[in-house]
């Protein structure tokens, strides 16, 4: 459920005056958030997932690489690294830290940077809360 005009200005009035008493505790808050992965970094880990889909394959099939003639240690770190990869391609966690240090100091221009509805949105709320 979305929140309402009202609640929105008290939310970012509370979140403000926060910034303004304590910005190191509030930019360690902020920066715990998940962002949209670069394309390099989707690359890296769909490689990584195929090379973990191919020692998965390749363990299965050749039982010489068995550990015990009873468990595939191939196949398991093919599977990690599958598991790892598709990690890496959909989520990028560090990533930006330079903007989550920042805070909220830059947040009108972050939100022309977005571009689209959503930010042309945020930048409008924004200036009329300031004329308030």
């Amino acid at each position: 459920m979305p929140l309402s005009e009202h609640e929105q200005r008290l939310l970012d009035q509370i979140e403000r005056a926060l910034y303004a008493e304590d910005p190191k505790f509030a930019s360690s808050v902020r920066g715990g958030r998940l962002r949209k992965p670069t394309r390099r970094r989707r690359l890296q880990g769909v490689l990584v997932f195929l090379l973990g889909l191919v020692l998965l394959v390749v363990g299965v099939a050749v039982r010489a690489l068995w550990l015990a003639s009873s468990f595939p240690v191939l196949s398991v770190v093919g599977f990690l690294l599958m598991l790892g990869g598709a990690v890496l391609a959909v989520t990028s966690v560090g990533a930006n830290s330079a903007n989550a240090a920042q805070g909220g100091k830059n947040a009108p221009q972050q939100a022309q940077e977005r571009g689209g509805i959503t930010g042309k949105m945020e930048e409008r709320f924004r200036r009329r809360f300031e004329q308030e």
